[in-house]
């Protein structure tokens, strides 16, 4: 064997030499660099060192240094005087264990092809192939797909990928899938899945990814700030595109503001967030509610706001359509039940004089409610959504400078002043080049349908649901294509995940780690990193502050390759490479993205230099004018010339549109619904007593930088994702700090090291989202997660009839000391590559007849 070390056969050579296979070993050991060679200070002498490097990535730009070809470190960006603590990890995304190497191929997908044992995916065995045939590979599926079955027998994903205005997975994936065939799209995110859908319906607007209220005004004109779920401090730290940080300017400002008196800041959350500890713990009023109660108490403040007479009669007259159809139900006339303190103290823990005096204080001067985003990601997360609303208009201070309500303030630099700047444009996913396979035949199945429930379609396929006044039909799916993207990260009930994934022929994965989707993947490519290729970014989101040139730090690493490369090789192979290219090349893309912002630049008032003073000299332009917004202001000066995008132009509490769908768990106005699980005496909780949150972590974007040694030093427990737990919870399980644990309910088991604090209310414990999923037993289902995902345990149920979102916040668990056998880790590694006894014959070479 010429090289033992890989596999380099083709399918026809392979299958001829099965009886040698032999373990080469994990992928990824040798990759791991010594901790000193991570810092700038340990260069050994004579190295070749590149220093300050210009680029950007979700958590901010950077200056980068590299030694000896290794990125080793990453310093702020001199306009960034805010920058995240992620930063440290980022030279571990190009360097580490868990990088894809080269073109892989799951090792029964190689032998049968879309008849392999479906049950050894994620066995983590994979064999090494080249990249012309890995790619034939992936051409003939999307061939024999297409032609089998048909565009509802495809689906493909794309998530957070990287930062880039060019280099985006999601834009580059769908061009070329559009080229070769239709396929089933989806709707909706997971982040946000149930407010953009009822938002809409009630104000007009998605409101979730929108500007905000600018900072200043709010701290000039706010008396009570509510943080219902947000915790702006700890999520700000990453952004879409490139952040800035310039909002944290406005939290130090709103520090001030609060140890002085000058603004009260009420947080009602389960837990002490990290912008409550930073604005002070002795200073904000913190009302811990019991999870999945919210809108018990959202409609108690209704109720006393009503009764008390504190309420904006004229506002809700001139400015809101449905009050007098929401009465009734808020006032018991339907049910014989008021929807008052005294009710909801029984639900949310919080007993009614203090819920009586929340209300008060809120309507005795400007209050600007800040609503996060996991409040909506449970079971009804609309009427959370809805009911944010109408507290908002019984207030009657929407439209007003520091009042009225929002749901972005955590995301994206939200409040900050926008410039009157440019938005670059990027690589779209359209074309106007037809497939090769255009084929408009989905048999009867929906082409479209909800993320949240893609699942559900690889499962029961056939099955009709109801989303948002609609009636979708579920595909018979057959292939995924998924591209910067892990749903063993973002969808819930992994071992429900791990059984539908038997069900599909061919999964392929296009990503720069071995995550789990890559793990339960049959072909997966390994793409660069945002390090390794050039671009251009936004320098902050809704501030708009200024452009930045993203400059390669490092070349591919191994052999992986752009994804605008991967694209058009794959496009080659069916004659629409010029389509997906457009003639273009890497430079050739930004120079004409660039040329475009100049034009648009040039309607502004904004004259940018040439493309190659931009790259070459300034690398960075920042724009002027911050300008001062008001969160429908427009509307409230005038809301006929103003209207919102809703049938009636106004606010609606109820909702007609909605009523007239029929739905039984989404009504025409916001009201209570029992969940199917939930703590402090709600159903299930005598088996499964404490409420999992799984939100956002501190250390990481979603599962981005989990496989950051550096970053995983600063918060693994015992080698383990940490979970959080009260001390009286703690202590009533034998737990203590540090303590392996096991979280499991009937969906699943995890492994994670336990963190004693008093920050969390007792029944509630917390998993960030985004730990990798790392099996003791490859890929069984009911196998014990060892590093602690906690999607292994949360449940996979649409919201509602209406958005079909993800309520992953519907979780119950119980946690017992852990005292078996704790096996390593192994979720940062590499694969198991397979080696074949036998020499290296190219595709090209071999017998078309063997």
């Amino acid at each position: 064997m010429k090289n033992k070390d890989t596999l380099l056969v083709s399918r026809r050579r392979f299958l001829a030499q099965l009886g040698g296979l032999t373990v080469a070993g994990m992928l990824g050991p040798s990759l791991l660099t010594p901790r000193s060679a991570r810092a700038a200070d340990a260069v050994a002498p004579g190295a070749v060192t590149k220093e300050g490097i210009l680029t950007g990535s979700h958590w901010g730009a950077i200056r980068a240094t590299v030694v000896d070809g290794r990125f080793v470190a990453a310093k702020p960006f001199e306009q960034d005087k805010y920058p995240s603590k992620m930063i440290a990890g980022l030279p571990d995304h190009v360097h580490n264990a868990a990088r894809i190497r080269y073109p892989m191929v799951r090792v029964d997908w190689m032998r049968k092809g879309h008849q392999s044992d479906t049950s050894q995916r994620g066995d983590n065995r994979f064999v090494r192939v080249s990249w012309d045939e890995a790619l034939d590979l992936f051409y003939q599926e999307l061939e024999r797909v297409q032609k089998t079955y048909g565009p509802s027998a495809l689906l493909t994903a794309s998530g957070w990928q990287s930062t880039g205005m060019f280099h985006n997975a999601s834009g580059m994936l769908a061009r070329a899938i559009a080229l070769h065939g239709n396929s089933v799209s989806t709707g909706g995110d997971y982040s946000t899945g149930a407010a953009q859908v009822i938002l809409p319906r009630v104000v007009g607007s998605m409101e979730v990814y929108e500007q905000q209220t600018s900072w200043p005004l709010v701290l000039q004109n706010s008396k009570t700030i509510v943080l219902w779920g947000s915790d702006m401090v700890k999520n700000q730290q990453a952004n879409w595109w490139c952040p800035d940080h310039d909002v944290y300017q406005y939290y130090e400002q709103l520090k001030e503001k609060v140890a002085s008196g000058a603004i009260s800041v009420i947080s009602i959350d389960p837990v002490v967030t990290s912008t409550h500890d930073y604005l002070g713990r002795d200073k904000v009023k913190h009302i811990a509610i019991n999870p999945q109660t919210d809108v018990p108490l959202q409609l108690a403040l209704a109720h006393t706001l009503y009764s008390e007479k504190l309420y904006d009669k004229n506002f809700l007259d001139n400015y809101c359509v449905g009050f007098d159809q929401f009465l009734p139900y808020l006032l018991g006339e339907k049910d014989g039940q008021p929807k008052d303190a005294a009710w909801a103290e029984k639900l949310c823990g919080i007993d009614a004089d203090t819920i009586r005096a929340l209300a008060r204080q809120m309507a005795g001067d400007r209050t600007q409610i800040i609503a996060g985003w996991c409040v909506q990601r449970m079971q009804h997360g609309e009427q959370w959504s809805w009911m944010v609303v109408v507290l908002a208009a019984m207030l009657g201070q929407i439209g007003l400078p520091g009042g009225g309500f929002g749901f972005g303030w955590h995301y994206n630099g939200a409040g900050t002043p926008g410039r009157k700047g440019i938005i670059l444009s990027g690589f779209s996913g359209s074309t106007t080049v037809p497939p090769v396979h255009d084929s408009t035949d989905y048999k009867g199945y929906s082409s479209t349908i909800p993320i949240a429930r893609f699942m559900d379609a690889i499962l029961e396929p056939g099955k009709v649901i109801n989303w948002n006044g609609k009636s979708v039909k579920l595909p018979s799916l057959k292939m995924c294509v998924f591209a910067g993207t892990n749903p063993f990260h973002r969808h819930q009930q992994i071992n429900r995940i791990i059984e539908g994934w038997r069900k599909l022929e061919t999964v392929i994965a296009i990503d720069n780690q071995w995550t789990s989707t890559c793990r339960f993947a049959d072909i997966v490519l390994p793409a660069t990193t945002q390090f390794e290729r050039n671009d251009l970014d936004q320098f902050g989101n809704h501030s708009n502050r200024g452009i930045i040139a993203m400059k390669q730090v490092v070349p591919p690493q191994f052999e992986a390759r752009n994804d605008f490369d991967i694209f058009r090789d794959l496009c080659r192979r069916f004659n629409r490479e010029a389509a997906f290219t457009e003639g273009l090349d890497e430079m050739g893309w930004l120079k004409r993205i660039w040329q475009e912002g100049s034009q648009q630049g040039k309607g502004r008032g904004i004259h940018l230099p040439t493309f190659e003073a931009f790259w070459n000299q300034q690398e960075y332009i920042e724009f002027d004018h911050p300008q001062m917004f008001v969160r429908h202001q427009a509307f409230r000066e005038d809301p006929d010339l103003e209207p919102l995008g809703t049938p009636s132009g106004l606010i609606e509490i109820y909702s007609k549109t909605i009523a007239d769908m029929q739905y039984d768990d989404c009504q025409g106005h916001p009201m209570w619904f029992e969940k199917i699980e939930r703590s402090h005496g709600g159903p299930g909780s005598q088996r499964w007593p404490l409420h999992l949150q799984s939100v956002h972590p501190d250390f990481r974007l979603h599962s981005q930088l989990c496989e950051s040694e550096t970053l995983r030093q600063q918060y693994a427990v015992g080698g383990k994702e940490p979970v959080f737990i009260n001390p009286q919870d703690a202590s009533a399980r034998g737990i203590r700090n540090g303590d392996i644990v096991r979280v499991f309910n009937a969906r699943g088991q995890v492994l994670a090291g336990a963190v004693v604090s008093d920050r969390y209310a007792p029944g509630v414990a917390r998993i960030h989202e985004g730990a990798w999923y790392d099996p003791d037993k490859g890929g069984d289902i009911n196998a014990l997660c060892k590093y602690g995902n906690p999607n292994v345990l949360t449940l996979d149920i649409g919201t509602s009839q209406l958005a079909q979102a993800t309520s992953a916040h519907t979780t119950l668990v119980e946690i017992e000391k852990y005292t078996g056998h704790i096996d390593n880790v192994t979720a940062f590694n590499g694969p198991v590559e397979m080696v074949a006894q036998c020499e290296y014959v190219p595709a090209s070479q071999g017998n078309p007849h063997d």
